[in-house]
């Protein structure tokens, strides 16, 4: 720390460190966790709830929602690189807010906001994560021209106009071992997931508002340990933001995003829960966007094999079956041990699958 600053701004650093070591606490303790993974099933008292019925509107709600107490931007993208090799990029930005009124100006606002980033291949599996506190410019979200950053981590419109959307997009992040750097043009149109995008998540009625635009082409670079490869291939980009997004006893997720050989996607979630039967709910999304919701009959998801991991045991091979479509595979990660060793700590990383249908994919596990 430099030694000239001003005491005040010592004192308000140390606070905003001080908010910092307090929701990686937060996240990570015992008594978070047992309030749904991550806290996301604790109360919240004074924040707004999702409500079923309202509509979505855009470019507005590809900005932030200080209102709700969590939202996230996630981007995730299987490449291919010039070199025959296979690839895959995560970029997430979480918002959380430490009271109810969070958006205030300046050193007053009590937003915090967290990143992560990943960059894997078949023998790596580089992630890096930063912190920040909202309202003093080191982070936030801005809806039109679409913009979203943590220090030089960015997800932003790669158009001029002064209403573009998320259309078409750039990402960039990294850190000493792993770099990326993409350009993402949308091919199809965004998807409500759920009912409208109101996407519930439990028996009890927990819900978020949750839409994607799972239609991305993609080309950039990406970086191993100074190692530049030329890349393209498919990317995926999801929007969440609730106060409560699931119940307390739900201790994780496996959930799938899956590009299937022809143009259709597929988006799959069962929530898991130590008191109750998994909660199921899955989107199937035509080539041309429309979209068919899949209910929890029609979905069977079933862990083939195991790896200890991070000193726990995690699935990390599946077999995912959608009755009413014929679907039947087998899904195999390009590394099994794309682990994230942030705060939450979980899994992520590129799939692929095979057996009654071919594809390419990620997935997200978290509570092992």
């Amino acid at each position: 720390m430099n030694a000239d600053r001003p005491t005040g701004s010592r004192e308000r650093l140390g606070a905003a460190m001080s908010r910092r070591s307090a929701l990686i606490l937060a996240l990570s303790s015992t008594s978070a966790l047992a309030q749904g993974f991550g806290g996301l099933g604790a109360n919240a008292p004074g924040f707004k709830f999702p409500q079923p019925g309202t509509p979505l509107v855009f470019p507005k709600d590809h900005g932030a929602h200080p209102d709700f107490r969590t939202e996230w931007w996630y981007v995730t993208a299987n490449l291919k690189g010039t070199d025959g090799a296979s690839y895959g990029v995560q970029w997430t930005l979480f918002r959380f807010a430490l009271e109810p009124n969070s958006a205030r100006a300046g050193w007053t606002d009590r937003n915090v906001w967290m990143a992560h980033a990943a960059a894997t291949d078949a023998g790596e599996h580089l992630f890096a994560q930063k912190f920040a506190r909202g309202g003093i410019g080191l982070a936030g979200v801005e809806a039109a021209p679409f913009r979203a950053y943590i220090d030089d981590w960015l997800l932003e419109t790669r158009d001029d106009s002064s209403g573009a959307g998320i259309e078409r997009l750039r990402v960039s992040a990294g850190n000493g071992n792993f770099a990326y750097a993409l350009d993402l043009t949308a091919t199809g149109p965004i998807v409500l997931q759920g009912e409208g995008g109101y996407s519930r998540k439990s028996d009890a009625g927990q819900a978020s508002y949750y839409y994607s635009e799972p239609f991305f082409m993609t080309e950039g670079s990406v970086s191993i340990h100074g190692r530049e490869t030329q890349v393209s291939g498919r990317a995926w980009m999801d929007r969440e933001w609730s106060s409560q997004a699931l119940a307390a006893d739900q201790q994780g997720w496996d959930w799938f995003a899956l590009h299937l050989d022809g143009g259709v996607k597929l988006m799959l979630y069962r929530m898991r829960s130590v008191k109750a039967a998994p909660f199921f709910f899955g989107n199937w999304i035509d080539a041309d966007g429309a979209t068919s919701p899949l209910m929890r009959d029609d979905i069977a998801i079933a862990p083939l094999e195991n790896m200890h991991i991070a000193d726990r045991d995690t699935p990390v091979r599946w077999r995912v079956q959608i009755k009413s479509r014929g679907v039947d595979v087998e899904t195999r990660p390009l590394n099994p041990r794309s682990w994230m060793a942030t705060e939450p700590a979980y899994w992520e990383g590129p799939i692929f699958f095979s057996g009654s249908h071919k594809g390419e994919g990620y997935l997200e596990m978290t509570g092992y």
